[in-house]
């Protein structure tokens, strides 16, 4: 299956938004596909504004998230990878998602299609009435 982050990524972008809050992103800035104001980035890291009238053209792609905004007042393209996103989150309250920093947590199996641990028991549903 496909990763489901982008999903989840524009759904809570549009809930906060829908909301009347502030949508900001934490991103891994240390990966190396990211377009950066690196002057910004701290321990690694760094958020962005991504509210409708702090950008320009914002796009939440499947594979990357991009836009144009305003740095120490010039206009800068930004581009990251949804794998880079760390999580998205409402400015004023803190309300939001979190994500893993491993993109392949919810593989559970290998390439080759085995099951990377046979003898932990599967999980089950029951009906419960």
């Amino acid at each position: 299956m496909t990763s489901s982050r982008p999903y989840l990524i524009r759904a809570m972008y549009q809930w906060i938004v829908d909301n009347g809050m502030t949508p900001h992103l934490l991103v891994d800035a240390s990966n190396e596909d990211c377009m950066l104001p690196i002057e910004h980035v701290q321990d690694g890291k760094i958020v962005l504004n991504i509210a409708p009238m702090a950008i320009n053209g914002l796009t939440l792609g499947d594979d990357d998230i991009s836009f144009s905004a305003r740095f120490s007042g010039k206009s800068q393209s930004i581009q990251a990878p949804v794998g880079a996103v760390l999580a998205v989150y409402a400015k004023e309250n803190g309300q939001g998602m979190m994500f893993s920093e491993d993109e392949n947590t919810t593989d559970a199996s290998h390439d080759d299609g085995t099951d990377p641990d046979p003898d932990k028991p599967k999980p089950t549903l029951r009906v419960v009435k």
